[in-house]
């Protein structure tokens, strides 16, 4: 009799364990999401828009900068990365601005533009309480948006740092090896956490803000203050906050300076940028980048003799990789955060 009821019971726990599956709110919600956000963010007029000018404003100076070079062949194949110069040498027949001046200023742009609208633009036409009544979770549509952002910012820049690969190669006959190689991958990932940042502050603007317009406004704005007067307002700011003691010995005065570098080093741009002189510049000299070691913090004085090798580079700039790292999670998990809390009508 037990075994019978046993096997008897046997078909009903089964049934029950199918029912509860059923039940359950199904996984990879997220999936579906990025990949509607990311078809319509590569058939947007805004991507082709972006790609054109970003295109433009990096592939002139590459141009101008392969010119310069081929007109000075023997010192420039006597350099010691011929073939980073393409990215890091800025022509005077262009006003002496590399290519890597051009992505430090217009890839926060790209990154708020593919944000500011994200979860504002859902409610405000009414598709948002729509998409939270679909058998996904709530945290998919949050995650789904910076995940398909993230995608079409990363297509964006691989497919201009092949563009410019490409051109430098066919007009200049230099093919990097694999150490330089690395290192333009190196700072295309960089480059990708650099506007990711940016993706994460306008997720979050969009997410307070209700308004596409004001969110708008308010990231342009701030990527305007940090990108083109954060460079001379900052020291300015941390010299008045922290000033540094030059009444005493050389170790004072580097040990009073380290509190208005840090403060400086709150931005994103002057962690990208210290990230970019050292990638793409393994010839001696890792200035203005902090130096760590275990009882001392030496910055923005101590030259580095001769070449910094792939590992040494990383090694430096790994503090500054940590810390765009941490904010593009802060700044995510705060917009992630309240998503959640927010109230959603129909």
């Amino acid at each position: 009799m037990a075994a019978a009821d046993n096997a008897n019971a046997a078909p009903v726990r089964k049934r029950r364990a199918e029912a509860r599956r059923s039940e359950r709110t199904p996984s990879g919600g997220w999936r579906t999401i990025a990949a509607k956000e990311l078809a319509d963010h590569l058939t947007s007029t805004r991507f082709f828009v972006l790609l054109i000018v970003v295109g433009l404003l990096a592939v002139l100076p590459m141009i101008f900068a392969s010119a310069d070079m081929n007109a000075q062949a023997n010192s420039a194949s006597g350099a010691s990365s011929p073939f980073l110069l393409l990215f890091t040498y800025g022509s005077p027949s262009f006003g002496g601005y590399p290519m890597v001046t051009f992505v430090y200023l217009l890839v926060p742009l790209v990154g708020v533009a593919f944000g500011f609208d994200g979860i504002n633009s859902e409610r405000s036409s009414g598709t948002l309480s729509r998409l939270l009544a679909q058998p996904i979770h709530r945290d998919d549509v949050v995650n789904g948006k910076f995940v398909a952002g993230i995608a079409v910012i990363a297509l964006l820049l691989a497919m201009l740092i092949l563009v410019v690969t490409g051109i430098g190669i066919l007009r200049l006959g230099i093919v990097p090896d694999v150490e330089q190689a690395a290192r333009v991958i190196i700072w295309f990932l960089a480059t990708v956490l650099y506007a990711s940042v940016w993706l994460a502050f306008a997720l979050l603007i969009s997410t307070v803000v209700r308004s596409t317009a004001t969110s708008a406004l308010a990231g342009f704005g701030v990527w305007i203050g940090f990108t083109l007067f954060g460079s001379f307002l900052l020291p300015i700011i941390g010299q008045f906050l922290f000033p540094v003691d030059t009444s005493g010995t050389l170790s004072t005065a580097v040990a009073s300076s380290i509190p208005q570098q840090l403060f400086l080093h709150l931005s994103p741009a002057t962690l990208y940028q210290d990230i970019v002189k050292v990638v793409l510049n393994p010839q001696a000299g890792a200035t203005d980048v902090f130096i760590t070691s275990a009882n001392q913090v030496v910055a923005g004085q101590q030259q580095i003799p001769g070449l910094l090798s792939l590992d040494q580079s990383l090694l430096i700039v790994w503090p500054q990789i940590v810390a765009l790292t941490a904010l593009t999670v802060l700044l995510f998990a705060i917009s992630y955060v309240l998503f959640l809390r927010q109230e959603v009508r129909a």
